[in-house]
């Protein structure tokens, strides 16, 4: 299982749209994931004090887009990478944050 974090406004457009995409999709090539022990860090690196955000559970199995696990550097952690836009049924469970 995988992890990523969005807003619970994004997540009602992929409904919408019948997949998911972040905008990091578009401007790197890859939507970010992590693994369960790494979404601490991510929430406090890049989402501190954001509100309505949900945590999206992936059963990698399950994507139609290629996954690659690769370092960032900036954290010195491999982190999974989706290179696609998230098929719905891959999503197992949307997950309200609270910070």
């Amino acid at each position: 299982m995988i992890f990523h974090v969005t807003t619970a406004a994004e997540w009602q457009a992929a409904l919408a749209q019948g997949s998911y995409a972040a905008i990091s999709l578009e401007k790197e090539g890859f939507i970010h994931a992590s693994a369960r022990e790494q979404v601490a860090g991510v929430l406090q690196r890049y989402y501190k004090g954001a509100s309505n955000l949900v945590l999206l559970h992936i059963d990698e199995a399950k994507l139609t887009a290629p996954l690659k696990y690769e370092l960032a550097p900036s954290v010195q952690e491999i982190f999974p990478h989706i290179f696609g836009r998230i098929n719905l049924d891959a999503i197992t469970e949307v997950e309200k944050i609270d910070q």
